[in-house]
């Protein structure tokens, strides 16, 4: 009831925050009175500080600490532990924040997202909120996009942190379970959302507690919050383990698809991204497999590998979305040009594309545990984010995490030029004009960036540019080890750099000497992305901290956006101008048209990403009802009481089913009941039907419950008290993780032909959440009965081993555990 309580509570506040932006406008007054904050109660503190020497300055470290331990709040110490973070950065890294910075810093802190144009120093924006949160001593989090941002900010701002007697952890790859645990115990820890993702999926996985890494998850920072929580919210968190399906099918299926022929056999349909085979290339796929109907219930595993092969085949595009790698298919993000490693697409998709490819197909997997960014993050006590692109996605950061954006003042007024959009008639086209663009600006020495949005682009772009002499870096998926290294350099006179999706993101591009005076940096967007964000992040690179630059897209009417999104408006318009390839257009009804797209995709994308997350709020609150019962097992907690509450519950059980109150007594079946009752702990003939054929059903459930109970307090006896508890222990995780693996596998299949009931009329989303109900409970009774049978018949066998290699009571119990198989007839 707390639990609804607190949620009705958040929404409202949330409700009213929305319905005060909307008729109060931007918000310039909050950002008036933190600008107010930060002139009146920080600044003015800066004079004295400066004459502390370095170990007074650290110990205010301690001096905050022993504040709150009186009873002060994180904001009455806001505006002290500010102005020291700002005095302790300039010593250590001859950094001062600006008072824009200090502004971001608060939004921070409050839990919103700052939005902050590029070369504004997000990084050093963090510095002031995580040292704050992390004076509680409870962690404070910083969540960045890759493991060479998470190394760089840990080194560069945890000098600061260090000079105030802090401590500072780092979450990368190939980190062991020692470096994690210290990692997460330290004062303030970096690394990747994907990193503390799994991290925390196999904390729910282990044996013992001293096993898990991470602690209550407190204050959490994300960098790169869009890219993080808007980007990476489509694909859940996976951790997997090999599956028993035979692979053969995937080779057969990827020779006999390429021979299906597009809009005979099967279509494409560009917006929703989905294909479907026709009658007749049903057909034809029936006569190469021999077989009579694809679509019958023997043959539905066929028919699954069949859409897989074709979606493999006709959507799926190397080095757009996915790249092989050291014989490895690895997939690309979308929105960044990153490489997604240890990702694979779900439901025999990776399988089909790697057949395709002629690789090695990888079994499929079961699903161990798994959650979304969404369900992940939304855990935290308090969340913030930053980034240099947020506001067009604001509502759903309202909607889904209840994160405000706030649009932090540049330090210096922006002089970058956005020029509009140059349009031409062919794709062949607008490439030879981004060249010709780009030999001119190049004869001055100018840098540049080019923009694409795939690694085909870019390529293609960078064949021209050789052609053409002219020397320039590709930065896309292919190349993402020397990613920073390459965007560094990008505002260095005379570079000519392409990047995908703006990959490069978190590194700043300074401008080289002279280059101000050659026009700063320069955009080129070689077509518009889906997302106006993406498009934004482009511009964004350029005109930082108040330096000149500019940016501009060239585009094409063959462009993928205009050409599914754009409708027939821009069709007809294209046969009525009757222009050549490299001829110019300049209008405002195709500009509009753009823009149209992008809203419509963006609100699709929401509506993918929304439908993501309803399905995994219902597995969410399974996820911690399960969870919290394997964490209680974990800390010790006598689960003697629950185990023979779980003995009542399965006697109730039976009683229901086979002495069931709605029906008279004489319809009973005690003979079922008692068979039921011999099969989890009852010794065969123990209890005779003469016994309780005339009893009361209370009579009959206070005999059984007697009988069970007495049989465990002789059985734990027999083995010592200590020795069960283990037992218990041992028992109840292995049952509860099978049961929920065994579980995780169902809800997928549940939810893969769910979306067939909208055919009949019905909502899925309410037909999933009712059959996931039913199958939860299912999955409980069956983990209470498997349980019970094991704690009734498992044996446990001491064998003599020598003195030195005596495994403890604790490995003995789990070994036996582990070796045993209780069957239905096992006794």
């Amino acid at each position: 009831m707390k639990i609804v309580f607190a949620g009705r509570i958040r929404s409202i506040l949330m409700f009213n925050k929305f319905f005060d932006r909307l008729f109060n406008g931007s918000n310039e007054r909050d950002i008036k009175k933190m600008r107010q904050l930060v002139e009146e109660k920080i600044n003015p503190q800066e004079s004295a500080l400066k004459k502390l020497s370095d170990s007074s300055l650290a110990n205010k470290t301690n001096e905050f600490k022993a504040r709150l331990a009186k009873g002060e709040t994180l904001d009455d110490i806001l505006p002290d532990a500010f102005a020291v973070i700002r005095e302790a950065s300039r010593r250590v890294l001859g950094m001062r924040q600006f008072d824009v910075q200090l502004i971001g810093g608060i939004i921070l802190h409050r839990g919103n997202i700052a939005e902050m144009g590029t070369g504004e120093g997000k990084t050093l924006v963090a510095t002031a909120p995580v040292y704050l949160n992390a004076l509680e001593g409870k962690g404070a989090h910083v969540i960045t996009v890759n493991d060479y941002l998470a190394k760089r900010d840990s080194e560069w701002m945890g000098q600061v942190y260090k000079f105030l007697g802090l401590s500072v952890g780092l979450i990368v790859h190939d980190l062991d379970f020692e470096q994690r645990k210290i990692a997460y115990n330290s004062d303030i820890t970096y690394g990747t959302n994907n990193e503390f993702g799994f991290d925390y999926l196999r904390d729910n996985m282990v044996s013992s507690l001293d096993q898990m890494v991470q602690r209550p998850l407190h204050y959490c920072l994300i960098d790169e919050v869009d890219s993080i929580l808007i980007d990476e919210a489509r694909t859940p968190l996976i951790i997997s383990g090999p599956g028993q399906k035979s692979t053969d099918n995937y080779y057969v299926m990827s020779k006999l698809v390429p021979q299906l022929k597009l809009g005979e056999d099967y279509t494409i349909d560009e917006k929703q991204k989905t294909v479907a085979p026709t009658e007749a290339g049903v057909s034809k796929m029936e006569k190469m497999l021999k077989v009579d109907n694809l679509y019958d219930t023997d043959n539905l595993e066929l028919n699954h590998l069949f859409v897989q092969a074709l979606r493999a085949q006709a959507m799926m595009e190397r080095d757009r979305d996915y790249v092989v790698k050291d014989g490895e298919v690895v997939i690309v993000d979308e929105f960044t040009g990153r490489l997604m490693y240890g990702r694979r697409y779900s439901d025999g998709l990776h399988q089909a594309i790697e057949a395709k490819e002629g690789l090695q197909v990888q079994r499929e997997s079961q699903t161990l545990a798994t959650i979304t960014f969404q369900n992940y993050f939304r855990m935290y006590d308090k969340l913030a984010g930053m980034t240099g692109t947020a506001k067009t996605e604001e509502q759903e950061f309202i909607k889904i995490y209840g994160l405000e954006v706030f649009q932090v003042p540049t330090n210096r007024p922006v002089q970058r030029k956005d020029l509009p959009d140059v349009i031409f008639k062919t794709k062949r086209g607008k490439y030879r004009a981004v060249v010709r663009e780009i030999e001119r600006r190049h004869a001055t020495g100018q840098p540049m960036l080019i923009g694409t949005t795939s690694i085909e682009q870019s390529e293609q772009l960078s064949h021209m540019l050789k052609e053409a002499g002219i020397v320039h870096n590709v930065l896309n998926a292919k190349y993402h080890e020397l990613e920073a290294q390459i965007v560094a350099q990008a505002g260095q006179k005379g570079q000519v750099t392409i990047a995908t999706n703006m990959a490069g993101r978190g590194t700043d591009i300074v401008l080289g000497e002279g280059v101000s005076e050659l026009g700063g940096l320069a955009i080129i967007g070689t077509e518009r992305h889906e997302s106006r964000r993406i498009d934004n992040q482009l511009r964004g690179r350029a005109g930082r901290q108040g330096d000149p630059g500019s940016s501009q897209f060239f585009l094409s009417l063959e462009d993928d956006l205009l050409r599914i999104f754009g409708g027939d408006n821009i069709k007809k318009f294209m046969e009525k101008m009757g222009l050549e390839e490299d001829e110019e257009i300049r209008s405002s009804m195709v500009s509009s048209a753009i823009q149209k797209a992008q809203k419509r995709v963006e609100e699709r994308n929401f509506d993918i990403r929304k439908y993501v997350l309803e399905y995994d709020d219902v597995m969410n609150q399974q996820r911690k009802v399960v969870y919290e019962q394997r964490r209680k097992i974990l800390e010790g907690q006598d689960m003697k009481d629950q185990i023979l509450n779980m003995v009542d519950m399965l006697i109730n059980h039976g009683l229901e089913t086979y002495a069931n109150p709605k029906l008279y007594p004489e319809e009973w079946d005690f003979d079922a009941l008692i068979k039921y009752c011999e099969k989890y702990f009852l010794a065969p003939g123990e209890v005779k039907l003469d016994e309780i054929e005339n009893m009361s059903r209370e009579e009959i459930g206070r005999k059984l419950m007697d009988i069970a109970h007495e049989t465990y307090e002789a059985r734990e006896k027999s083995i010592g008290s200590s020795m069960m508890r283990e037992l218990e222990k041992a028992v109840m995780l292995k049952v509860v993780d099978s049961k929920w693996m065994e579980h995780l596998d169902d809800m997928d299949m549940l939810k893969e032909g769910i979306g067939l009931r909208s055919y009949g009329q019905r909502n899925p989303i309410v037909e999933y959440k009712v059959e996931a109900f039913n199958i939860f409970s299912e999955m409980q009774q069956s983990m209470i009965e498997t349980i019970i049978l094991y704690l009734y018949h498992i044996q446990i066998q001491f064998t003599p081993s020598p003195e030195n290699d005596a495994p403890s009571k604790k490995e003995r119990i789990d070994s036996s555990v582990n070796n045993s198989e209780v069957s239905e007839n096992d006794k």
